[in-house]
């Protein structure tokens, strides 16, 4: 009776070797597989560009930054809502033909709420 029980143990045993040993076997293919596969559509892409095949600097220079200032464009007084269609499509802006910025005042942070004495 009890070499039946060392019997079982012993086929319980080489299961249990067995079974994270198949279960790496099947990791390993996975990734391989996914390694394969990656490279399949890798070889689909188009080549990347030669270092001579890069965009070129304009010659005069790079391109600098153009600065616009804009006003808004005032809203009609209305008794009743305005809808979209209503109010200009230009974005809400126009051009300012003062090329001075627009400023923060002295004593004010620019932001709403931010917790400071701000300007008095």
């Amino acid at each position: 009776m009890n070499t039946e029980w060392a019997n079982f143990a012993a086929e319980r045993s080489v299961l249990g070797g067995a079974a994270p040993f198949i279960a790496g076997v099947v990791v390993v293919s996975v990734l391989i597989g996914a390694l394969w596969l990656g490279a399949r559509v890798r070889a689909r892409e188009p080549r990347r560009p030669f270092p001579e095949e890069q965009p070129k600097l304009p010659e005069g220079g790079p391109v600098r930054e153009e600065q616009a200032n804009r006003e808004p464009d005032e809203i009609p007084q209305s008794d009743y809502r305005l809808t979209p269609y209503e109010v200009h499509g230009n974005q809400g802006t126009r051009p300012n033909p003062d090329k001075k910025r627009p400023r923060w005042s002295k004593n004010s942070s620019g932001s709403f709420g931010s917790g400071g004495l701000g300007a008095h």
